[in-house]
């Protein structure tokens, strides 16, 4: 597990999974887990319960000091983050703007 420095990521990775999140809400489609999500009877209580479960799951993993479940669970919590972004008519753009912003 990297603690920083040379590592190099991807980040259009969170880009490309926005699209398809974006993609699912646009295109409903049955077989897929975020269109089912997004389009739950529950609406965006569905996406919301599923954050706070992930949230729960991270925090879980690092008390442990497992590092590949706190890997995944991070995963998992972003993903759904992004879903309920998406649910909620929020631009993940304008998440990392106001990033941008604080990081100056």
């Amino acid at each position: 597990m990297s603690t920083g420095g040379n590592d190099a990521v991807d980040p259009r990775v969170i880009r490309e999974l926005w699209e398809v999140i974006c993609e699912r809400a646009a295109h409903p489609n049955e077989g897929s887990y975020t269109s089912r999500l997004l389009r739950d009877k529950k609406g965006i209580d569905k996406v919301l319960e599923k954050v706070g479960e992930e949230a729960n799951e991270f925090i879980i993993a690092i008390k442990n000091g497992v590092p590949e479940r706190t890997t995944e669970e991070t995963a998992d919590l972003l993903f759904h983050i992004l879903v309920a972004l998406r649910a909620a008519n929020v631009d993940l753009k304008d998440v990392i703007r106001e990033l941008e912003r604080r990081r100056k």
